[in-house]
C-alpha cells in the first residue's frame, strides 16, 4: 500500500472511531448521578417517611406515591381505630359476620399463628384492657380496680374470633380486635414490594416501629439504625445494620399513660391485667416488616427463654431483647454496635 492510501486508510478509520465514539462520550457527559428523594406523610397515627435513591426522579417519585398510596389503602381498609374500615365495622357489631377477601384471611391466619407461638399470650382481642387503662381515652386516668380489670380480663380471648370460610365474627363476651401490633408492619410491607416491583432497588421505610428497606444504600453501604435508649429514648443504645430486611421494634417507652407521675407501657399482660414487666425493649429483624412487627409485640408477651430459644432455632430471624434491669440479650446471628 502507497502512503497516500494508507493515509486515506488510517483518515477513514479515524473519522469511523470518532462516529463510534460519539454516543459513548455523549452518554458519559450527560449519565445521571444517583439522587436521594425523601417524603413523609401522616398515616396510621403517625408519620411514615419513605428514602429513595435512583437516578430517575420520575421513578423514584412514582414509586413513593404507589407506596404511600397502598399504606393509605391498607389504613382505611383494616385499622380498628377507623369506623368504616373492615375491622372498626367488625367491632361496631362483633357478633354478625363480616366478609374478609384474600388478603384478610392471610391477616389473620398469620396473627393465629404467632398467638399460638406466644401460647396465647400475644391476644389481638386486647382493647378492653388498653381502655380500661386509659389508653385512647381523653381526662383523667387512675389505675384501674380490680373490678374493671377482671371484667376486662373476660372480654379477651382470641379463641372466640371465628372464621367461617370468608366471614368473620366473635362470640360473647369478646368484642372487639385491635390491629395496632401488626397492621403498620403489613403495610410497610406491601409498600416496599410495590416499590420493589416498579424498579426502586434502595429504598427505606419507617413508621418508627417497623422499618422495611430495599437492598442497601448506594455504594453497597448498609442501612444503619439507630437503636433508642429505652431508659432515655434520646440517646442511642446502639446500632443495627439493615440490607433488605425488615425489622420491628416493641418497647414499654413508646406509648404509655402516666398515673401519679409513674409510666403504665401499653403492651399488657393477658394474665395479671398490668402492663408487661420483664421487658423494656424487643427488636426483631427478618424477611419484612410485617412479621418482624408482629413478632417483636409477641415477643414482649413472653418470657425471655423461651423468645431466644424460638429465636435461635430460626436461622432467618435476629433478635434483640432489653430486659427489666436493662441487660442484652441476642441472637448470635445479629451484630449489634453499642455505643
Amino acid at each position: 500500500m502507497n502512503l497516500v492510501k494508507k493515509k486515506l486508510v488510517n483518515s477513514v478509520i479515524k473519522r469511523l472511531l470518532m462516529i463510534l465514539l460519539l454516543p459513548l462520550i455523549f452518554i458519559g457527559c450527560t449519565e445521571k448521578k444517583v439522587q436521594k428523594f425523601e417524603s413523609e406523610k401522616f398515616l396510621f397515627g403517625t408519620y411514615v417517611k419513605i428514602t429513595i435513591y435512583d437516578k430517575d426522579e420520575k421513578l423514584a417519585k412514582t414509586g413513593m406515591e404507589e407506596a404511600f398510596n397502598e399504606i393509605e389503602r391498607l389504613d382505611n381498609k383494616f385499622n380498628s381505630k377507623i369506623k368504616t374500615s373492615i375491622i372498626g365495622k367488625l367491632n361496631s357489631d362483633p357478633t354478625v359476620p363480616v366478609e374478609l377477601d384474600d388478603e384478610g384471611l392471610m391477616l389473620f391466619s398469620k396473627v393465629r399463628e404467632v398467638y399460638e407461638l406466644s401460647d396465647k399470650k400475644y391476644d389481638i382481642t386486647i382493647g378492653p384492657l388498653l381502655k380500661a387503662w386509659g389508653f385512647g381515652e381523653v381526662g383523667e386516668i387512675s389505675i384501674p380496680s380490680k373490678e374493671c380489670l377482671a371484667q376486662a380480663l373476660k372480654e379477651i380471648d382470641f379463641d372466640k374470633v371465628k372464621i367461617e370460610g370468608n366471614k368473620i365474627y366473635m362470640e360473647p363476651p369478646v368484642n372487639e380486635i385491635d390491629t395496632g401490633s401488626f397492621l403498620k408492619g403489613y403495610a410497610v410491607a406491601r409498600a416496599k414490594k410495590l416499590m420493589e416491583d416498579a424498579g426502586i432497588t434502595s429504598a427505606f421505610i419507617t413508621t418508627i416501629s417497623s422499618i422495611d428497606v430495599i437492598n442497601t444504600k448506594p455504594e453497597n453501604k448498609p442501612w444503619r439504625i439507630g437503636v433508642q435508649n429505652p431508659e432515655n429514648p434520646e440517646e442511642i443504645l446502639g446500632i443495627i445494620e439493615l440490607n433488605d430486611e425488615g425489622m420491628g421494634v416493641s418497647g414499654d417507652y413508646q406509648t404509655y399513660v402516666e398515673i401519679n407521675g409513674k409510666r403504665y407501657h401499653h403492651i399488657l399482660d393477658k394474665t395479671t391485667g398490668f402492663p408487661v414487666r420483664d421487658k423494656k425493649m424487643v427488636v426483631v429483624i427478618c424477611e419484612d416488616a410485617f412479621l418482624a412487627d408482629l413478632y417483636s409485640t409477641a415477643f414482649f408477651t413472653m418470657p425471655v427463654e423461651k423468645v431466644m430459644k424460638f429465636a435461635e432455632s430460626d436461622k432467618k430471624m435476629k433478635v434483640l431483647v432489653v430486659d427489666k434491669d436493662m441487660n442484652i440479650l441476642k441472637t448470635k446471628n445479629l451484630d449489634f454496635f453499642k455505643k
